[in-house]
């Protein structure tokens, strides 16, 4: 899609070094409150046993009125209060929360300003958030537990002999196989695209330009929609943004429905939000949230009005900062996301889960997509 940063899952040997020290690091400082937590809970343990035999021996005294604590030797220390066994667990389940909350700030304290971290130990550390390094730094973006969330199983995403993800439900495959193309692919063979179990494919219908503003169509658009139906592989289109205002957004959506009039679009028609990286100039890089999803939702509403199904591409950064999750919620969701693992909380229609993969029929590397439960009508 467009333009891309590097995904971040390749660990170099320097990188794996890192790994090493911090989790070294992590063992001793788990180790550590472990103990402290242990002495604690030993103390409490302790305290409530000598609590429960001096009781019994006041029980059979007796002369129960001689027993008075202003009676003690000078120099000893009265015993706390503990009151009941129920009380002791509250204080031990208090102290497992003060040990947990510790590990977690040490943890952030060891990798907020170390670029060779893995992004896999602290989103296992981390659930409520979703991580991922952006701009040098470590981004903690709170899970947002308003929205609608996915009801993927992890150990239902298995990777066959191929290296292609596939979700199986009770020994059936649920998940449906497909690319997304553009130029950068040239010429394709859609037939042996076909053959290799390809299902359905986004095909960029084009782009705005992000220095002229001008709408240009891909060069390799018609012959893609043409050869994918002689083949019988389902299309949907993307469109590459750069809109800076909502009357663009609406010039986006009207410009992909003229060029999409002949063709049969089952498939969604995306709207694929993406910055520019290292480049200040861009048009769109210096949207709002608020500026960016209002320019969405113009596109989407504009493609629903014409009867067709809008969905919205993005990845971590764009759904967590360039975009309000809550606004756009109703609309589908394509997420990349390069790895093994579906890293995502919130419901999505389709997952890029990487741009390296191989496919017969299509020169060097093309983005590989699943889809769950259905094709698109």
């Amino acid at each position: 899609m467009g333009t891309r940063k590097k995904s971040a899952a390749g660990i170099s040997t320097a990188v794996m070094a890192v790994v090493m020290v911090v989790s070294l690091t992590l063992a001793g400082v788990f180790a550590v409150l472990y103990i402290a937590a242990a002495k604690t809970a030993a103390q409490l343990r302790s305290e409530n046993e000598r609590l429960q035999a001096e009781a019994a021996v006041t029980a059979f005294s007796t002369d129960v009125n001689a027993v008075n604590p202003d009676n003690a030797n000078e120099g000893e220390t009265a015993l706390p209060d503990l009151g009941s066994s129920e009380n002791i667990d509250e204080l031990l389940v208090e102290k497992e929360l003060e040990v947990e909350d510790s590990i977690k700030q040490k943890m952030k304290e060891l990798v907020v300003s170390d670029d060779g971290s893995p992004l896999k130990m602290l989103r296992a550390f981390f659930p409520e958030n979703l991580i991922y390094y952006d701009e040098e730094e470590y981004v903690f973006a709170p899970v947002n537990d308003s929205l609608k969330m996915h009801s993927i199983l992890q150990e239902n995403l298995v990777e066959n002999d191929n290296g292609e993800m596939e979700y199986i439900e009770n020994g059936v495959v649920t998940s449906h196989k497909g690319i997304d193309v553009s130029k950068y692919q040239g010429n394709i063979d859609w037939q042996k695209v076909k053959e290799n179990g390809i299902e359905y494919a986004f095909i960029r219908l084009g782009i705005r330009g992000y220095g002229t503003g001008k709408l240009a169509l891909d060069e390799y658009f018609e012959e893609n929609m043409s050869g994918a139906a002689q083949a019988g592989i389902e299309t949907g289109i993307y469109f590459f943004t750069q809109a800076v205002n909502e009357a663009e957004a609406v010039e986006e959506a009207q410009f992909v429905l003229e060029n999409i009039a002949q063709y049969d679009v089952k498939c969604p028609i995306v709207f694929d939000v993406e910055l520019i990286p290292n480049d200040d100039s861009a048009r769109a890089n210096g949207l709002t949230m608020e500026e960016r999803t209002d320019i969405a939702i113009a596109f989407c509403e504009e493609v629903k009005g014409a009867g067709y199904t809008p969905m919205i591409y993005g990845n971590i950064k764009c759904f967590t900062k360039l975009l309000d999750m809550e606004r756009i919620e109703d609309y589908e969701k394509w997420y990349a996301f390069y790895d093994d693992y579906m890293y995502f909380p919130y419901e999505v229609s389709c997952w890029q889960y990487t741009e390296k993969g191989r496919v017969g029929g299509v020169r060097g590397n093309v983005d590989l997509n699943i889809s769950y439960e259905k094709l698109w009508e």
